[in-house]
């Protein structure tokens, strides 16, 4: 994290926010992101989003704690990559296991975000 700042972190049933002042990572609180948690997630994810606007400069979408994401959960994925982009800040995909990065290549998300493949290539992509 960057910034003078503490980061704030905000937690919900199904996501953990983590805030400084221009990088939010929005980290779904797995395993599975289906058609139960996705609509949730994003109501949690949306007014967060919005309330913060454009001092948002990154949004990093930590998978990290994601084993399984059926299609609702990847259109949870667009979903806050599209609230960010609106916002002018960077989406940032992190975190996603060997199996959920194939899924989303074959299903073109992966070209909707930068993507950190380590905490190091996090670090760069946010100017840490």
């Amino acid at each position: 994290m960057s910034s003078q700042q503490e980061p704030t972190i905000k937690k919900t049933t199904h996501v953990e926010f983590t805030w400084d002042g221009s990088i939010l990572i929005v980290k779904p609180q797995g395993p599975n992101i289906g058609q139960r948690e996705a609509p949730i997630m994003n109501a949690d994810i949306d007014p967060y989003l919005k309330s913060l606007g454009k001092a948002v400069k990154y949004m990093v979408l930590d998978l990290s704690g994601v084993q399984f994401m059926s299609s609702m959960g990847i259109g949870s994925c667009i979903n806050c990559r599209n609230g960010a982009a609106a916002l002018g800040a960077k989406p940032i995909l992190y975190g996603a296991n060997k199996d959920l990065r194939a899924l989303l290549a074959m299903m073109k998300i992966e070209k909707l975000f930068g993507i950190a493949e380590s905490r190091d290539a996090l670090n760069k992509m946010v100017g840490l």
